[in-house]
């Protein structure tokens, strides 16, 4: 008889650590952490003003040009003439211009007619004409010089507006309701807080992040600053013994891997919000993974922690006190894209105005500034859906406005699909696009509102366009989003087309539902040249078909896969 030798068990593999600073130090792990290491990105400005400015763009250090000039809102912007085929495949050098897409930081959307007038001007003197609002609330301009950034940033200096922190692993622009201290049935105006978190992002604090990390504040019951898709949302509610405050949110954010945020159930009084943001940034600084750049955003960490850990950590070892349990926020009964005229706190109104799929050129900033002069405006609001507000109308000025807006193509009352279309910037400037998405847009909205004029929508049904898989137009939370690939043709050869994702959305009067990613039907991708045929289809298929008071968006969830083709 013979005996085997005893067998070990197999050693337990030790994890790679995450390069969350606070339990595995802060040697950087990849270059990315090295470069931030090295040299603070909000250093790079003077190197803009001192040398980069006069020397040209062959002078500038490859880890500014394609790393800390985002802490100062600049990216490379594509190439003329390069393909979607090629995307990917190049290297930066191969794909960029020596030109730059700059944002433009307007935390809450908010404009004054002279800023206005500003931006305007820039987009005409240094953009080529090109502005566009980004659903972020931003102002994005393209084909800047390097040569032209002071200047530029002196000017938007002076009108009291900047691109800290427009890009790069920082605190982004912070979503703030379009109404805030506005709306009749706001139930917190969080303008206070918003202002002291404006704050905090211009210091070095939190300059080091492991990656981008996005803020949003509202006071609306409409939920309009898209808070499910933030790393830090506060949204307005009325706790029964505290009286209003918010509703904390954390973790989430879209790209290729959706995570929706998550509530922590705990209740914020205003004077605690800003300790509680400074609390959740600092977890996202400390504990957040910093090793690879597609782990390197709150959600995963939200995710592997859950929610109570999270909270308790907040509580514990940043705030130092316990938060109240409180109440989720109501499902909105009014639309969060504010289109159309809605009386004001103060018995004036203001205008909803839905441009095409954010394009804003320079020229029309500029005519759209003559507008609000001669009604006596002086605030613009931008919005997370990229339309615009025009606030302070008086009611004998009110049909009036509304005529001179639409004469711009500003219109009030849109098509249904001119009203809800968002595209990203597409394979015209992004270095990352594989196909159009702004002029697609423009000219698919129109052709369906032409197209379905015969037809009585229950509610608006979302389009968004985006160029490339990482979501920067939304297309999980649509009820039909659009994902830019090249498809294979008949005959060997590719043309631009999309895949096909279905039933997406926030909470909203017109989902009558919670937030939700929706679905993607396998195979079903359509041609560029044939969208428009193909949702006027699947439009009257769902009108057909749904069920009494159903949305889009239910209809399309529970739907056989052959009737969403």
């Amino acid at each position: 008889m013979t005996t085997s030798a005893p067998t070990r068990p197999p050693r337990a593999r030790k994890p790679k650590p995450e390069g969350q600073w606070k339990v595995d130090g802060k040697e950087p792990l990849n270059h990315n952490e090295e470069f931030k290491a090295a040299d603070d990105g909000f250093h790079v400005r003077a190197r803009i003003e001192e040398t980069y400015s006069k020397d040209g763009f062959a002078s500038i250090d490859p880890d500014d040009l394609h790393g800390r000039f985002r802490w100062w809102g600049l990216y490379t912007q594509r190439k003329p003439g390069i393909d979607g085929g090629k995307t990917g495949s190049l290297s930066d050098a191969e794909i960029e211009d020596e030109y730059f897409m700059m944002r433009v930081r307007l935390d809450g959307g908010t404009l004054t007619r002279q800023q206005l007038k500003t931006l305007a001007t820039i987009s005409t003197e240094f953009a080529r004409g090109t502005a566009d609002i980004t659903d972020r609330q931003n102002i994005q301009y393209h084909w800047i010089r390097i040569e032209d950034v002071p200047e530029i940033w002196r000017r938007l200096e002076e009108a009291g507006m900047d691109t800290v922190s427009a890009c790069g692993d920082v605190p982004r622009v912070i979503l703030g309701s379009p109404v805030a201290g506005v709306a009749q049935d706001e139930i917190i105006d969080p303008t206070p807080v918003l202002e002291q978190i404006k704050a905090e992002v211009r210091t070095l604090e939190f300059s080091n992040l492991p990656r981008k990390y996005k803020t949003a504040v509202t006071g609306s019951p409409a939920l309009d600053v898209v808070h499910e898709i933030n790393d830090c949302s506060f949204v307005g509610v009325v706790h029964p013994e505290l009286g209003p405050g918010y509703d904390i949110w954390v973790g989430g954010a879209l790209s290729v891997q959706p995570f929706l945020g998550q509530r922590l159930g705990a209740f914020v009084r205003e004077d605690q919000a800003l300790d509680v943001w400074r609390g959740v940034t600092g977890i996202f600084r400390d504990y957040g993974y910093r090793r690879l750049r597609n782990r390197a955003r709150l959600k995963f960490l939200v995710k592997d922690w859950g929610v109570e850990k999270f909270r308790q950590v907040l509580q514990d070892e940043y705030l130092g006190y316990e938060l109240a349990d409180g109440p989720a926020p109501a499902q909105p009964t009014e639309p969060g894209d504010h289109i159309g005229v809605h009386k004001q706190q103060d018995g004036r109104n203001f205008i909803g105005v839905a441009p095409r799929a954010g394009r804003v050129p320079g020229q029309l900033l500029h005519d759209l500034a003559d507008v609000m002069e001669r009604f006596g405006s002086d605030r613009l609001r931008t919005t997370p859906h990229q339309k615009l507000l025009v606030l302070d109308i008086d009611d004998d000025d009110v049909t009036d406005a509304v005529d001179a807006l639409n004469a711009l193509d500003l219109p009030t009352k849109p098509g249904a699909f001119r009203r809800t279309t968002m595209a990203c910037t597409g394979i015209e400037f992004c270095k990352l696009a594989i196909v159009e998405t702004k002029e697609v847009a423009s000219e698919v909205m129109d052709d369906l509102d032409r197209r379905l004029e015969d037809v009585d929508l229950p509610a608006p049904i979302t389009l968004h366009i985006n160029g490339c898989p990482n979501s920067c137009a939304r297309i999980q939370a649509a009820d039909i989003g659009l994902k830019g690939q090249l498809l294979p043709t008949e005959d060997g050869g590719q043309k631009p087309g999309y895949q096909v994702h279905l039933g997406g959305g926030f909470s909203s009067a017109e989902r009558g539902m919670d937030a939700s990613l929706g679905r993607t039907v396998r195979g079903l991708k359509v041609f560029q040249d044939e969208l428009a045929d193909y949702v006027e289809r699947l439009t009257r298929r769902f009108l057909e078909q749904r069920e009494p008071d159903e949305s889009f968006a239910a209809w399309s969830i529970r739907a056989e896969e052959d009737d969403l083709k």
